[in-house]
């Protein structure tokens, strides 16, 4: 089974911090991290930063995983 992230998140081109906390996707302070690590690619409007649709979606299927493969790779540490 898989989750349809284009039916979950609003229509829209990009994003800002703010209105991806408030769709409770990724918390501001953990996207700021995750883009310093460099795993988001953003947009610079201004002094705001934006991501695209296109860029959550991707982040959300790279690192989704079943609950299954979760405990057989957790047993695996």
């Amino acid at each position: 089974m898989t989750t349809d992230y284009n039916a979950l998140i609003p229509q829209g081109i990009l994003f800002n911090l703010r209105e991806i906390e408030n769709m409770k996707i990724i918390k501001i302070d953990m996207a700021k991290k995750l883009i310093q690590k460099k795993m988001l690619t953003v947009v610079l409007i201004g002094k705001k930063l934006h991501i695209s649709r296109e860029e959550l979606i991707q982040f959300l299927q790279r690192n989704t995983i079943l609950a299954s493969n979760y405990e057989n790779q957790k047993l695996l540490e």
